[in-house]
């Protein structure tokens, strides 16, 4: 195979092993004759896929009985509007970890609903840094703590959840889910878009513990836009195939050794990549380094002018989608689940030949 070292932050590279299987089943999946995308969502086969993913979602996270998982489409940015439009009121007050571009589109979804409080934001560190426990000023009585585990365009990441004084957490974990262990019992809510570490875009993971679900709004709610409309059934077509991928990648995970394999596995990674940003001065890291994530490594070149050419020299050496966001530009390495400790290795490689002949 002629397979380029993929950096892209989304949709992002996936396990080869999951690519061939999926291959292999493309048009006859299980002796069936047909695809599972030409199966009906009703089908025993796809029910078994949903079921298997749901079993093994709850298996590596440590979920029990008290949560529902669900397989829904419109991506994080849906769940910015859904969460608050399902648990805030307008007598109610939820609180706001602003830690990026995404946590701010967060925010200003659920202003529509209720009150928002923020208990810290960095955003005139340009989003540099994540806060400590001692930074929080939770309010009271909130209904729930939301906060973006991971930043994938500023490249901060929570190393443990934030202290919330007893509400219960509401977290976008796009970037970061089944890199490392979390403690589930801090949570209400977890939502993850699937084209980082879960699989290809189309479908978000939403996980819902029971007793948030007690605090729903007793109005009435759209039938698409209400979470109880989706748990213990699928009432829609869901994104057959997206789902489908996701079952094959937490059968992957869990092969490999589960969520605490990968803790190990993209520390590793990280800290060999780290490790060259922070030689010297050449390259810099854009973050405070006890804020980095492990998840999207973003750093520039000290003469800013030479970035263009490293990304084009690095395309021509088969290291791809290494540019960083838009918004923020410099380079940025999204080293997922899915990124082999080789690619890693090979990025670093070059960027130690390209100081040599640019230095």
């Amino acid at each position: 195979m002629n397979r380029v070292h993929n950096f892209s932050a989304g949709p992002a590279t996936l396990p080869v092993s999951v690519l061939e299987k999926a291959q292999s089943e493309l048009t006859n999946y299980k002796g069936k004759g047909a695809s599972i995308m030409e199966m009906s969502h009703r089908s025993t086969e796809y029910k078994e896929v949903n079921d298997q993913a749901v079993a093994r979602l709850k298996e590596l996270t440590g979920a029990g009985d008290d949560w529902e998982v669900l397989f829904l489409q419109g991506g994080a940015s849906t769940q910015f509007l859904m969460a608050p439009f399902n648990f805030l009121s307008e007598d109610q007050t939820a609180d706001y970890i602003d830690t990026g571009s995404w946590s701010a589109k967060a925010i200003k979804e659920a202003k529509l609903f209720g009150s928002v409080y923020v208990p810290f934001s960095s955003k005139d560190k340009n989003y540099t840094r994540i806060p400590t426990n001692e930074e929080l000023n939770s309010s009271d009585d909130a209904i729930y703590t939301h906060f973006t585990s991971n930043n994938t365009i500023f490249g901060t990441q929570f190393q443990a959840e934030p202290e919330t004084d007893g509400s219960l957490l509401v977290c976008d974990a796009s970037s970061d889910f089944l890199s490392r262990p979390i403690d589930i019992d801090k949570y209400g809510l977890i939502y993850a878009g699937a084209q980082k570490n879960l699989g290809p875009a189309g479908v978000t993971v939403v996980m819902i513990r029971k007793s948030l679900m007690e605090k729903q709004k007793s109005v009435a709610l759209p039938t698409m836009m209400n979470y109880q409309t989706h748990i213990d059934k699928i009432f829609n077509t869901p994104p057959v195939f997206a789902v489908y991928m996701v079952n094959y990648v937490l059968e992957w995970v869990q092969e490999k050794g589960g969520v605490s394999y990968f803790e190990e596995f993209n520390t590793k990674k990280a800290d060999l990549l780290y490790s060259e940003i922070d030689k010297d001065e050449f390259y810099h890291g854009t973050v405070e380094k006890d804020s980095r994530s492990k998840m999207n490594v973003t750093f520039r070149i000290k003469d800013e002018n030479l970035e263009q050419t490293f990304l084009s020299e690095a395309a021509e050496s088969g290291l791809v989608a290494l540019k960083g966001h838009r918004s923020v530009g410099g380079i940025r390495a999204s080293i997922y689940n899915a990124c082999e400790y080789d690619s890693v290795k090979t990025l670093v490689d070059f960027m130690q030949e390209f100081r040599n002949n640019n230095g």
